[in-house]
């Protein structure tokens, strides 16, 4: 799907056609569609590069173009295998417009056609990159406080739990950290060959807008690893508490089958064919009844004093 979109006095519009200094936004496009993102100038290995899922961040230039291929962040839903992935997100520069082309429709590029930044100008083609590399690091930033909000709550279910569920959920946002921690770094790898390459150089607003880029990017690095660290230290201490708790589990268990033997063994005695005492007595039912529910008594009594229940 391709949409054409232009900043104007009003805000960024959305158009029916290409003109020149307008913003294609090109999701999953159809191989008809990438015809002729190519006519506009767009390799169709640019293209590729950006829909392969495994592509790593990049940048390359030449005298008509400059491309971009960095990771995003994108939201899977709760309820999938892996929460939050990452996507490669391609930028293409070209003299006469900006294309951005991404696999799935995704909240970094939605912020921007929504007008989250009001500089935010079609025709200034590497101001308009620097503003789509901060959301990206921005959204990454979110993203993990969302994570760590989650994992919260799974470690107030975990201090009760006798099951593998929460530690298999916080496996789960483990991989998203790991997805995370390698994205950001190749992002920030292809950052810094951006600054090498003086792409954002002929303005100080852009040079001043790479260097927040670069420090939101560091930020969120650092509050990847130091939650990767913390959900890798919960899942280890967590798995030693579920097993503590099925320990006191079986311990509760076993001495309740214990205190309950008994009454079986006083019945087992009054069950052979032998003379026994209190047999030609009317009240010895009651009697045994009693003699067991007393030493069954007891026994839990010491239990509990010895806080084996």
């Amino acid at each position: 799907m391709l949409k054409f979109i232009k900043s104007t006095d009003q805000g960024l519009q959305c158009l029916d056609s290409f003109v020149n200094g307008c913003w294609v936004s090109a999701i999953d496009p159809t191989p008809d569609e990438v015809k002729q993102l190519e006519e506009w100038g767009v390799y169709p290995e640019y293209v590729q590069y950006s829909l392969d899922i495994d592509e790593m961040a990049r940048a390359e230039r030449d005298e008509d173009y400059t491309f971009i291929l960095m990771r995003i962040p994108f939201d899977n839903g709760a309820a999938a295998d892996i929460p939050y992935i990452t996507l490669p997100l391609g930028i293409m520069l070209l003299n006469n417009c900006v294309v951005t082309i991404c696999k799935q429709e995704n909240e970094v590029v939605r912020a921007l056609q929504n007008g989250k930044y009001r500089g935010l100008k079609t025709a200034k083609r590497y101001r308009f990159a620097l503003y789509l590399l901060l959301e990206a690091a921005t959204r990454y930033l979110t993203l993990l406080r969302q994570i760590n909000k989650t994992t919260e709550v799974i470690e107030d279910r975990l201090e009760k739990s006798t099951r593998n569920r929460e530690v298999l959920e916080l496996l789960k946002y483990q991989k998203c950290l790991t997805y995370f921690a390698t994205a950001l770094r190749s992002n920030e790898v292809m950052m810094e060959r951006l600054r090498r390459m003086q792409v954002f150089n002929q303005y100080e607003e852009d040079q001043d807008l790479l260097e927040d880029v670069l420090t939101e990017n560091q930020q969120a690095i650092q509050m990847v690893n130091i939650a990767s660290e913390v959900l890798a230290a919960l899942m280890d201490a967590f798995a030693s508490v579920i097993s503590n708790n099925l320990n006191v589990i079986m311990k509760i268990l076993a001495a309740l089958t214990i205190a309950l033997n008994i009454p079986t063994i006083i019945a087992s005695f009054y069950g052979m064919n032998v003379e026994l005492p209190l047999q030609e007595n009317h009240a010895a039912f009651l009697y045994i009844i009693l003699l067991s529910v007393s030493l069954t008594a007891l026994a839990i009594y010491i239990f509990y004093k010895r806080d084996w229940l």
